[in-house]
């Protein structure tokens, strides 16, 4: 089984890639940073953001998105506000390499990018008259939506209480 992908396209905003790097890090997805960045990788926001997971993180850092494409294939997903298909509409494949691609907080990612895939920008849906999500509660949402369809491969599915003992 292949493990789900979170690409990052010139991120802008430190606490939202640390807040990303954490989701990643609990699901085990492989966090992909594609540069220039708006903040510097030892930045002391992002880092506090991220806590005490950085160790457990497997990242991958490209210098431009071409870049990216050329060290990587499989099934790419274009999460974009532009999108014409409901994100839960799409089907995630888990026998080849899936990547959940988020542009920057700002632009988004690059319209030419999204008109040459139609079939592969999806959208989460919000109210018509916003703008859009928070990037690290966008990346999030969609990182369940695949590990959903994949029935949340290596997660724990039952917590402890800590004082009491459920029969």
């Amino acid at each position: 089984m292949e493990k789900l992908n979170i690409v990052l396209v010139e991120p802008q905003i430190p606490q939202n890639t640390g807040n990303i790097s954490r989701t990643c890090a609990v699901t085990g997805a492989v966090l992909h940073l594609i540069k220039p960045y708006g903040f510097t990788i030892t930045d002391k926001q992002l880092k506090r953001a991220g806590l005490d997971y950085w160790d457990k993180l497997e990242i991958h850092e490209y210098d431009s998105l071409d870049d990216f494409f050329e060290k990587n294939n499989g099934e790419f997903y274009y999460f974009t506000t532009k999108g014409r298909k409901v994100h839960s509409e799409a089907k995630y494949p888990q026998d080849r390499p899936v990547y959940i691609i988020f542009g920057r907080e700002d632009k988004g990612l690059p319209e030419s990018l999204l008109f040459q895939n139609p079939d592969n920008c999806v959208r989460i849906p919000m109210r018509p008259t916003l703008r859009s999500l928070n990037l690290s509660n966008s990346v999030a949402i969609a990182a369940y939506e695949v590990l959903r369809q994949w029935d949340y491969p290596d997660l724990g599915r039952e917590g402890k209480l800590t004082q009491y003992t459920w029969e």
